[in-house]
């Protein structure tokens, strides 16, 4: 039997604040852990994507088999995956994007039993006692003939397309055209762990499950020669120090800022400054670093990491850096996007000793230690 998995992440994420599927979890999105395990299952053909206007950009670089819009409804979305499918497809799997840790043995057992009776889901029992609340009162379901519905929800190709057919309603559960036109689908015991994230805490809950979150860190250095051109300004961490020479550079120069950037890329290898800002391109001639800060973070964040803290120290014998030290907190943690509670700067001198100590230009160091994103 020709399998194949869709993938839904169409929906609207009300109850989450906005597209759950793009949140990441252990720096990947979390609509990619379940296309990840459909996607390396061995019994799966290819992968649809359903999506949103707002993930649908995302979801392109995925490699599915194909990548389709959703409707406004579950039922809407079904339908399109249903419709992308090649003609040899003979059984379908839908499967929600906001349940990242469905396994594949769930997933092998759905196919089975697709293979038996046409159409199976994944479920679960129910262990709260269900109370039902009508107009004429209350009464109590008994539980032990109440399941909770899970996916994958798969149903021979056949099945599913005269079930959309004869439907004029809408469902919210895939399994429920299938009741409607006379088939029982198999019920499959599912997993706890593969519940659907619908709240922010149910993403807290998620990223708890993977684990702690990886620790990196970085070392950046620079150091910059005065410069004889009296037109320039010094900026130390974003700083202007408008009473003292600059330093000579193809950018502003600020060696505190260079060296911050370097310690954000180094950490998670991701090269230098002059390899994203070579001072060959004419359009970094004199650009502020805090581009290339901010250029760094934003980096690290696309690939999963946050900046835990940043520590730089300026060596110079003049000007006197900490004067201006909450200034440059600041300005550098709004560009890497942490509380300036998390940045420290310090400035020594070189006590006389070689080119710093001799004041022909100024040094930097700087440390960052970043985080996974769970």
């Amino acid at each position: 039997m020709k399998t194949y998995a869709a993938i839904l992440a169409a929906g609207g994420g009300t109850r989450f604040g906005g597209d759950k599927t793009l949140a990441l979890l252990g720096r990947r999105p979390v609509w990619r852990w379940s296309f990840d395990t459909y996607a390396e299952h061995p019994e799966i053909a290819g992968v649809v994507l359903v999506g949103s206007d707002s993930n649908l950009e995302a979801l392109q670089a995925s490699g599915a088999h194909a990548v389709v819009r959703g409707g406004k409804t579950r039922q809407e979305s079904s339908l399109a995956a249903l419709e992308a499918l090649p003609m040899d497809a003979e059984a379908l799997l839908i499967h929600d994007a906001a349940r990242p840790f469905t396994s594949m043995a769930l997933v092998s057992s759905v196919i089975q039993a697709v293979e038996r009776v046409g159409a199976a889901a994944a479920a679960i029992p129910v262990v709260d006692t269900i109370k039902q609340i009508s107009p004429d009162g209350i009464s109590t379901l008994d539980r032990e003939r109440l399941v909770a519905m899970q996916t994958p929800q798969g149903a021979r190709v056949e099945l599913l397309r005269q079930a959309h057919a004869a439907s004029s309603g809408n469902t919210t559960d895939d399994m429920a055209l299938i009741e409607a036109i006379g088939v029982h689908p198999e019920i499959v015991l599912g997993e706890p762990q593969n519940f659907k994230i619908t709240t922010p805490e149910d993403l807290s809950r998620a990223r708890a499950l993977i684990g702690s979150p990886e620790i990196r860190t970085g070392l950046g250095y620079d150091i910059h020669p005065f410069s004889n051109d009296p037109t320039r300004t010094l900026y130390l961490g974003g700083v202007a120090f408008h009473d003292h020479a600059a330093l000579d550079g193809h950018s502003d120069a600020d060696v505190i800022l260079h060296a911050a950037t370097d310690a954000l890329l180094g950490a998670v290898g991701l090269g230098d400054i002059g390899q994203h800002f070579p001072n060959t391109d004419p359009r970094w001639l004199g650009e502020p670093s805090l581009t290339f800060l901010r250029h760094a973070a934003q980096l690290l964040r696309e690939r999963g990491w946050r900046v835990v803290n940043l520590d730089m120290t300026a060596i110079a014998e003049s000007p006197k850096v900490m004067k201006k030290s909450e200034e440059i907190r600041a300005l550098v943690g709004e560009a890497i996007g942490i509380d300036p509670s998390r940045i420290s700067i310090k400035a020594t001198t070189n006590e006389r000793l070689g080119s710093i100590g001799r004041s022909e230009g100024i040094a930097a160091f700087a440390t960052a230690a970043v985080s996974e994103i769970l």
